[in-house]
C-alpha cells in the first residue's frame, strides 16, 4: 500500500509540474505573439523602418520607449519647406510624357512640372515650365503668366471651345461647377472642385448661375475661362448637336454626399461620354481628392497628377490657391473696400483669422499672440509687421488690438465706418438673423472684404478658433494668398518663406485633436490616436491642401470617420490604412447609380 501511495504523489506531482510548465509556455507564446503584432502595426504605419527617423515626441508607454503620438507642431513638420514645393508641384493635367536628362542621365518622367493637359499639348494655369536639355543637366524654364493663361484658353478655355468646329464642339465635355450662397468656403469649394474635375478629365468649366447671376456674383468677379450653362445650350443648338450629330445635351450627376450612390471611388469617370458631369455636395477639399483611391488606374492616375501622392504630405501643390487665382478676383466694389483699408500702403505682412463663434477666449488671444511671435521670427529686415486681423466676432476684435498694437501695426475693415458704393447694397444676407451666431453679427458682404484683404498677406496667414482650426474659408485665405506669394518664374516674390500657422490654445487640446471633427476643418485627417493628449498652446505649420486620406507617418482616423467611410466601401484600420481589396469587392459588388438629367434647347 505505501509503494502504491508513493506512486500516486510521484504521478500527481508530474501532472502539476507538467501544467506548470505549460502555463509557462503559454504565456511566453502570447507575449512574443503581442510584440509580434505590435511590430506589424508599426511597420504599417512607419515602413520598413530602415529610412524612417521618429521625431521626437511624447511617449506613452510602447515597448522599448518607442514614441505612439505626436503634437500639432510635430505633425506639421513635413511642410516646414514652405509653399514653394506646393505652389510649383501644381501640377499635371493630362498624362503627357516629358523626356528630362538629369545629371547626365536620360529618364521618362510623369512627376508633374505643368498645370493642366489637353490633348497631347501640357498647358497651365499659372505656372507653366518646359524641359531644355543640355549636356550636364534639365533645365526648368517657366513661361510668365500671361503666356500660361493664353495656353489655357487655347485649349480648354471657353475662347478656344467656342471656335472649334460644331462636331469636334459636340465631343467636347464640361463639368458643372454650381453653388448656392451659404457659406462661402463651403460653396467655394464646389466651385473649385468641378475646376480641379475639369482638369483631371480634360473638360470645361461651366460655372453655374441662379436667375442670371453667378454664385457671390455682387462680390467677386469671375474670369472668362468658364461657360455659363446659357451660353452652352445656345452654342449645342447653334452647332446643331441634337439634329446633326444626335448628341443630346444631358448632365450625369454624381452626389458626394450619398454614399451609397456615389461612384467617386467604383467609376472610372474618364469613360463617361455624357456632354456635362455634375459631382455634387463638395463641400470642402476632401471629395475632390477620393480620386486617389479611385480603383481604375487610369482615374487614380489622373487624381495624383494633380494633387500629388497622400503619403508624401510634405510634396502636395496649392492647388486650389492656383485655381483661386485664375478663376476669381474681387468686385469692383469689394475692391475699392480693401484699398479702403490699406489706405495706398504696403500689403499686410501676415494675416490672423480667429473664428471665435461670439466668445472672446483669453487663452484663444495669448495662443494666437504667440503664433505671431513665432511667424515673425521668419520676416527680415521688418521691425514692425503690418497686420490684417479678421473675426467673425467684432468683440474680439476689439480686446485683441490693444495687445497685438504693440509689436505690430494692426489693420481691419470696420464696416461700419465704410461709405463705400458695397454698403449700401441690398443684400438679404443681411437679415438672416438665425447665422449669427456661426457667420457673426456683421453684414455679408463683409466676409468678402476680409477674404480678399487677408488673401493679400506677403508672409503668413495665421487660422485660429475657439473651437476648430483651420475652417475651409481660413483654408481659402491662405491657399489664394501663397499663389499670390509667387511671383511669375516661381520664385518668392517677398524673398522669405510664406507660411500656413495653426493657432492652437492649450484646453483645445486636452484629448489631443479629437475634437477637430468635421471633414471641412484641416486637422481632421490627424485627429485619431495618434495625436498626444494635454498638449500645451501649438503653433503649428500647416499644408495648405488639406489631406483626404491618411496615409502620413502620424495621420490617423477617429471612430467616426472610420464608420462614415464604410459607407463609402472603405475599411480603414486605427492607422487609416485602407484595405485596397476590400474596396475593390466593394466596387465589383455596387450597384451603377445613374442618375441624368436632360435639358430642353
Amino acid at each position: 500500500m505505501r509503494h502504491g501511495g508513493s506512486r500516486r504523489k510521484r504521478s500527481s506531482s508530474f501532472v502539476r509540474y507538467l501544467l506548470v510548465l505549460c502555463a509557462v509556455g503559454a504565456a511566453i507564446c502570447f507575449l512574443m505573439l503581442n510584440v509580434l503584432m505590435r511590430m506589424e502595426a508599426s511597420s504599417d504605419q512607419f515602413g520598413d523602418g530602415e529610412h524612417f527617423e521618429e521625431p521626437p515626441a511624447q511617449t506613452t508607454g510602447m515597448e522599448g520607449g518607442r514614441t505612439s503620438c505626436a503634437t500639432v507642431e510635430q505633425m506639421g513638420d513635413p511642410f516646414k519647406d514652405g509653399v514653394r514645393k506646393e505652389s510649383l508641384r501644381a501640377v499635371t493635367i493630362g498624362e503627357s510624357r516629358i523626356e528630362m536628362e538629369k545629371c547626365g542621365r536620360k529618364r521618362e518622367s510623369k512627376r508633374p512640372f505643368h498645370l493642366v493637359g489637353g490633348g497631347n499639348n501640357p498647358i497651365t494655369i499659372v505656372r507653366y515650365y518646359d524641359v531644355v536639355k543640355s549636356n550636364h543637366d534639365c533645365i526648368m524654364v517657366p513661361y510668365d503668366q500671361q503666356n500660361g493663361l493664353l495656353e489655357l484658353h487655347r485649349n480648354l478655355g471657353a475662347s478656344r471651345v467656342r471656335q472649334l468646329p460644331p462636331e469636334q464642339f459636340c465631343k467636347h465635355g464640361f463639368v458643372m461647377g454650381k453653388s448656392s450662397e451659404a457659406g462661402f468656403g463651403n460653396e467655394m469649394y464646389k466651385i473649385l472642385t468641378a475646376g480641379a474635375l475639369s482638369i483631371m478629365l480634360n473638360r470645361s468649366l461651366i460655372i453655374g448661375q441662379t436667375r442670371g447671376k453667378f454664385p457671390f456674383g455682387d462680390y467677386i468677379s469671375y474670369s472668362d475661362i468658364s461657360f455659363t450653362l446659357k451660353e452652352i445650350k445656345h452654342l449645342w443648338r447653334l452647332n446643331g448637336c441634337v439634329k446633326k450629330f444626335n448628341r443630346r445635351l444631358i448632365m450625369r450627376i454624381d452626389d458626394f454626399e450619398k454614399p451609397a450612390q456615389t461612384n467617386v471611388l467604383c467609376s472610372n469617370w474618364k469613360e463617361w461620354e455624357h456632354p456635362i458631369i455634375w459631382f455634387q455636395g463638395t463641400t470642402d477639399a476632401v471629395a475632390a481628392q477620393f480620386f486617389l483611391k479611385n480603383i481604375h488606374p487610369t482615374m487614380r492616375a489622373a487624381a495624383s497628377n494633380l494633387f500629388g501622392w497622400p503619403e508624401v504630405l510634405e510634396s502636395r501643390p496649392n492647388v486650389f490657391g492656383e485655381l483661386m487665382r485664375v478663376l476669381i478676383s474681387p468686385s469692383k466694389n469689394v475692391e475699392e473696400a480693401v484699398f479702403s483699408v490699406l489706405k495706398s500702403g504696403a500689403d499686410p505682412d501676415i494675416s490672423l483669422h480667429m473664428r471665435m463663434l461670439m466668445n472672446r477666449s483669453v487663452r484663444g488671444l495669448q495662443a494666437a499672440v504667440q503664433c505671431i511671435r513665432k511667424a515673425m521670427l521668419n520676416l527680415t529686415g521688418v521691425s514692425k509687421p503690418r497686420l490684417v486681423l479678421v473675426s467673425d466676432t467684432p468683440n474680439f476684435v476689439k480686446s485683441i488690438v490693444p495687445i497685438l498694437d504693440e509689436f505690430a501695426e494692426v489693420i481691419h475693415f470696420d464696416y461700419e465706418h465704410f461709405r463705400g458704393n458695397i454698403s449700401g447694397t441690398d443684400d438679404e444676407f443681411h437679415k438672416l438673423d438665425f447665422r449669427v451666431k456661426d457667420w457673426g453679427p456683421s453684414p455679408r458682404w463683409v466676409a468678402f472684404v476680409d477674404f480678399f484683404l487677408a488673401s493679400r498677406a506677403k508672409h503668413a496667414v495665421i487660422s485660429g478658433a475657439h473651437r476648430r482650426v483651420g475652417t475651409t474659408y481660413a483654408q481659402l485665405i491662405a491657399a489664394l494668398a501663397a499663389a499670390n506669394n509667387l511671383d511669375y518664374l516661381g520664385n518668392k516674390s517677398t524673398g522669405s518663406d510664406f507660411s500656413f500657422l495653426s493657432s492652437f490654445q492649450s484646453n483645445l487640446l486636452r484629448e489631443g485633436l479629437k475634437n477637430q471633427v468635421g471633414w471641412g476643418h484641416i486637422w481632421n485627417r490627424f485627429a485619431g490616436p495618434l495625436s498626444c493628449s494635454s498638449q500645451p498652446n501649438q503653433c503649428a505649420i500647416t499644408p495648405l491642401l488639406p489631406p483626404a486620406w491618411w496615409d502620413g507617418i502620424w495621420q490617423s482616423p477617429i471612430p467616426r470617420d472610420i464608420k462614415r467611410m464604410e459607407n463609402y466601401g472603405v475599411h480603414l484600420t486605427s492607422f487609416g490604412t485602407v484595405d485596397e481589396d476590400g474596396l475593390r469587392s466593394f466596387c465589383y459588388a455596387k450597384k451603377n447609380v445613374l442618375r441624368t438629367i436632360p435639358f430642353i434647347l
